[in-house]
């Protein structure tokens, strides 16, 4: 205990009051236990990126079992893909043009603002045309036919469901399991389970492709990419399409790489002193991230030199690939960094939110990622990278059967609609040519095998090598998972 008695007099006592104060004394305390909190969370066998002299970062837990999958390409048509347009398919619905969908199928369940006021819910039947593919006889649309070629390769699954409603909690809970942001994503919790295949790449790259069509397009945050409570290391890196394919990765006009080296080491010492003092484990992420940096300006080059492709490349994913921003140069680029390591691939297409003119807008949508995905899937093939990348197609939610203002045989406008959507997986080790689920004549109700958002996560994991209940960080005193503390499960029968 200090006491008034043990203070010294004169122009002296400011000074020994600041370093004895119970604040002060507080003040160095934290530090302290915030050292001891970081070593527990550092080893010693030199972590990713870590810049020299500097504390390193620990190692991944790893798989708690064998994984089937080492790498993860996650295709997210942002805005929610119509199931009824594309793969559930209803020819019975043409006989209830314009009529209106039974209450009996609606059940009162949940309406966005956008048709909650309509005084009709007329039933729009899909204009498009169907065909069944593959051994495993899909349906799907015919302006797929290049992803039609790999049906069976795919594990289908038509029976997703979510109890988000909107696109930015649909989108959060797609990405990172909760609906309200600030959670790790998927992309992060697979480096920090698995860590890192290549020291000269970020473990997580995010790619947002142009769509051809900008009619309605979503707002994408880094938010649905980010490391939440991870250590910032682990959030996702976006690649751009124009200039520099990551802000800053160059030097300067007039800093020579030598130079650069000095200061980063410089950098370095200064940052090691600083986690020392005050603990924080991001003082160790920006190390990293200065060091990854450095190394990147040697392996980005390399790895966007796309021309050095053969033309057999281009034949498979199409000439489109050749052209920064698309989505199918974003395809290729995505199996181009899995090729080099690179863990998690998370690639975004924008304007799938038909909200109206379907007709107008769905040939071009289809148009921009068909032969891309089906060329994904067999140049993978080829390379023997299939089996153990495990590529993911889908959006954050489905579409309602009924048309959202006026609907005509030609076109019609499709609202949100969380209760069944249909997504795709091919690859690291899930069933090829199996069709999961089934949903109501009305594509409204999943009526057999339903999959929550929380059971994907769950099986995706369980690729990936770990038990969903048994990947988390200790976060606020709670150990916090992907798949929060709900009851989910691993969905066996997708499972090869």
């Amino acid at each position: 205990m200090i006491s008034i008695s043990d203070m010294p007099d004169g122009d002296r006592r400011s000074e020994w009051w600041a370093l004895h104060s119970r604040r002060a004394w507080l003040g160095r305390s934290m530090g302290v236990l915030g050292g001891a909190a970081v070593a527990s969370l550092l080893g010693a066998s030199g972590g990713r990126g870590a810049a020299a002299g500097s504390l390193v970062v620990q190692d991944p837990p790893g798989p708690h079992f064998v994984p089937k999958a080492k790498h993860v390409i996650y295709l997210h048509m942002v805005g929610g893909p119509s199931q009824i347009d594309l793969f559930d398919h209803k020819p019975q619905l043409q006989e209830w043009y314009d009529k209106e969908l039974p209450e009996s199928v609606r059940a009162g369940q949940r309406l966005t603002t956008m048709t909650s006021g309509q005084t009709r819910f007329p039933i729009a039947p899909s204009k498009f045309t169907f065909t069944r593919r593959g051994k495993c006889g899909m349906w799907m649309n015919d302006l797929l036919p290049h992803l039609g070629r790999a049906a069976d390769d795919i594990c289908w699954m038509r029976s997703l469901h979510t109890e988000a409603i909107n696109h930015e909690p649909a989108m959060s809970q797609m990405q990172t399991g909760n609906q309200v942001t600030g959670r790790p994503c998927l992309g992060a919790w697979t480096s920090y389970g698995l860590g890192s295949l290549n020291q000269n790449l970020p473990t997580f790259v995010v790619m947002v492709a142009t769509p051809s069509n900008r009619e309605q397009e979503q707002a994408i945050s880094g938010r649905v990419w980010s490391s939440g409570y991870l250590p910032g290391m682990h959030a996702g890196v976006s690649f751009r399409a124009q200039g520099d394919p990551i802000l800053f990765i160059n030097n300067p006009a007039g800093v020579s790489g030598e130079a650069r080296r000095i200061t980063l080491d410089g950098i370095a010492r200064m940052n090691q002193i600083a986690a020392k003092e005050f603990g924080d484990p991001e003082t160790e992420t920006r190390s990293g991230q200065y060091e990854m940096a450095y190394r990147m300006q040697s392996s980005v080059p390399e790895l966007t030199a796309i021309d050095k492709e053969p033309a057999s490349t281009y034949a498979l994913y199409g000439e489109d690939a050749r052209k920064p921003g698309t989505f199918a140069n974003s395809a290729l680029m995505a199996r181009r960094l899995v090729e080099r390591g690179v863990r998690f691939v998370q690639v975004y297409h924008n304007n799938w939110d038909h909200h109206g003119n379907v007709a107008g807008r769905m040939p071009s949508q289809c148009k921009d990622v068909d032969q891309a995905c089906g060329g994904l899937i067999a140049d993978l093939k080829q390379r023997g990278m299939l089996d153990d990348t495990l590529v993911i197609w889908g959006g954050e939610f489905g579409r309602t059967v009924y048309s959202q203002g006026g609907v005509s045989k030609d076109n019609y406008g499709r609202d949100h609609h969380p209760r069944c959507f249909t997504m795709w997986m091919a690859g690291g080790g899930v069933k090829a040519g199996h069709i999961h689920g089934e949903t109501d004549d009305f594509s409204y109700n999943i009526i057999r095998d339903p999959i929550h958002i929380r059971d994907f996560h769950a099986t995706i994991l369980h690729q990936l090598g770990f038990d969903h209940q048994r990947l988390a960080y200790r976060y606020q005193g709670l150990d916090s998972r992907l798949t929060g503390v709900e009851q989910a499960e691993v969905i066996k029968a997708l499972l090869a």
